[in-house]
């Protein structure tokens, strides 16, 4: 019998879920953060080894922290002021402290913060760096393999790329830009043509396709080679899926309801999209092994059906229909960690019209 024990404490709504012979993840356990989160990461910022989570809230203008308790439980968040409307968080150690920093797309004020690691889980006030119209997404990664990681913003409202090259402690130099599609809203820095020089994945939300730029050497970018998909994709991500070696393409697809999969042909080119139907205006999309059969899993984010959709792989990188999870409303983005040290991956959901994350637990 399933049993039920909800409360609320500190401003933290939890809903325990009680399953005997459980075969996936647990209901979900949801936290307070601030107004429209619209983006989640989780990393151990504060070097005890537990997965903290960073979520940045839009409508706050401000980053949030919530530290790792213990058992997958977590603190009430503390804020950090960023930008104008901030869509999209990464934290990534841009100084080589070996500590994490946090980097937000501040979409208001066209902007990129960088907010350095202070001690004992806290940042400094952020550093800002002018990139292009309507910033939606940001990915962190060296792409000039001088060991410094580089910042790529995807500008919406710029149909454009920016690259700022990392000019050492945690400085950036001035954006390079590269024309996309149309209304860019996902990036993903990745080698994909096995060359050791990262390479970037691009959603191309009104174009309906998603672009390759590959890396000519030292950081720089040919023009995008693009492929079709669904309708406005949202999202993307770069996992090998079908374990040859090679990375390939998993798209969100926000306008069809659909998850697209493009398989890499060799030499980073691809293959066209396999289709799998998924929820309604899928937001988010995160790729990792979550059955621990060593091949990687897509989990989802479904906007309107308020759930997220987990498509467990069958092997040569097809996949099973989802099997969906209810969140809190207008889930928009999805990450994927063990945040309770039992070596099964969790999951966690930016819940943008409940004002809160939800995390769930794997049984």
């Amino acid at each position: 019998m399933n049993k039920y024990c909800p409360y609320t404490s500190a401003g933290v709504r939890a809903t325990f879920l009680y399953l005997i012979g459980c075969s996936t993840f647990l209901n979900q356990t949801t936290y307070a953060v601030g107004s429209q989160p619209g983006s989640v990461a989780v990393v151990d910022v504060n070097s005890d080894n537990k997965l903290d989570i960073i979520v940045a809230n839009r409508d706050s203008n401000n980053v949030g922290v919530l530290r790792n308790a213990g058992n997958g439980t977590f603190n009430a968040q503390t804020i950090y002021a960023v930008g104008t409307n901030p869509l999209s968080v990464a934290v990534v150690d841009v100084n080589s402290d070996n500590q994490f920093d946090i980097v937000v797309a501040n979409s208001g004020t066209a902007t990129v913060g960088v907010l350095l690691y202070a001690g004992n889980g806290t940042f400094y006030n952020q550093t800002t760096y002018a990139v292009g119209s309507s910033p939606f997404y940001v990915a962190v990664g060296d792409v000039n393999n001088d060991n410094k990681p580089d910042i790529v913003v995807a500008n919406a409202g710029s149909n454009t790329i920016g690259v700022l090259l990392n000019a050492g402690n945690g400085t950036f130099y001035n954006q390079t830009t590269y024309a996309v599609g149309t209304y860019p809203r996902s990036v993903a820095i990745v080698d994909m043509n096995s060359d050791n020089k990262p390479d970037i994945v691009v959603a191309n939300s009104n174009s309906n396709n998603v672009g390759v730029l590959l890396n000519t050497g030292s950081g720089t970018f040919y023009n995008q080679t693009t492929y079709p998909v669904g309708t406005n994709p949202f999202s993307v991500a770069v996992v090998d899926v079908n374990s040859d070696n090679k990375p390939d393409i998993v798209v969100a697809n926000f306008g069809s309801n659909t998850t697209s999969v493009l398989l890499n042909t060799d030499s980073g080119t691809f293959y066209n999209q396999t289709i799998y139907p998924v929820g309604a205006s899928p937001y988010s999309v995160a790729v990792i092994d979550v059955n621990s059969d060593n091949k990687p899993d897509i989990v989802v984010a479904n906007t309107t059906p308020n759930n997220v959709g987990v498509l467990l792989n069958t092997g040569n990188g097809t996949f099973n229909a989802q099997i969906t999870y209810p969140v809190g409303t207008s889930p928009r983005s999805v990450a994927v960690g063990d945040v309770n040290s039992d070596n099964k991956p969790d999951i966690v959901v930016a819940n943008t019209n409940s004002n809160t994350v939800s995390v769930l637990m794997h049984c």
